[in-house]
């Protein structure tokens, strides 16, 4: 299959299938069908075998998957075995929890710039890392090319300040600014992460349930 005609909610679930094939492998497992796949994550046998097959199909008939192939191949497709250099911006107590707690390593990348406009916070540490003074973000990106940009600033700020980044060189932004990116240049790749849509959704699912009650 065309890699253009992948469905991105088949994309969206490849994180998930790494994060179960992980803990499973975590705990002794060896193998497993797709039968029994599904009813751990639950989704459709037939759902996951299409989803595998976008990207070849990896399974044996009347075996299964091996968890660590598997495993190990949904990595590849992810880029998790790529070591692209990212940047955040805004060290405040968002950024800094982001910082401190996700492991960019296993996920693809490297955290080689922390940033903000708080002299309370410039020269301060997070793992390690020295919060630089945003007014050597240029110099910075011309020495080093960082690849991603994560975003952890006011919505107010992030029109004007991803359009620097863009002239910089950055390529890719990780988005919690709240807001959505509509960027004129096609190869710049956005996510935009809204942590308020999801807490809604789940209290569109809380009333939903009672209603039913």
């Amino acid at each position: 299959m065309a890699k253009d005609s992948i469905s991105k909610l088949v994309i969206r679930r490849l994180p998930r299938y790494y994060r179960f094939l992980g803990d499973l492998d975590a705990m002794g497992i060896t193998k497993i069908s797709s039968r029994e796949l599904s009813e751990r994550m639950g989704l459709t046998a037939s759902q996951i075998r299409q989803d595998l097959n976008c990207f070849g199909g990896f399974g044996q008939q009347g075996y299964g998957y091996n968890i660590l192939d598997l495993r190990h191949e949904i990595g590849k497709i992810l880029g998790l075995n790529v070591e692209n250099k990212a940047i955040l911006i805004g060290a405040g107590n968002l950024g800094k929890a982001i910082a401190s707690h996700l492991n960019f390593e296993k996920m693809g990348f490297k955290l080689i710039g922390i940033f903000d406009n708080d002299p309370q916070l410039i020269d301060t540490k997070i793992m390690d890392i020295k919060v630089s003074d945003i007014k050597n973000l240029e110099m910075f990106c011309e020495k080093h090319k960082p690849d991603v940009a994560v975003l952890c600033i006011p919505k107010s700020a992030a029109n004007l300040l991803s359009e620097k980044l863009i002239s910089y060189g950055i390529s890719a932004f990780w988005n919690f600014s709240h807001y959505d990116f509509r960027l004129s240049n096609q190869d710049v790749i956005v996510e935009n992460v809204h942590l308020g849509d999801s807490l809604m959704v789940l209290s569109y699912n809380l009333r939903e349930r009672n209603e039913k009650q």
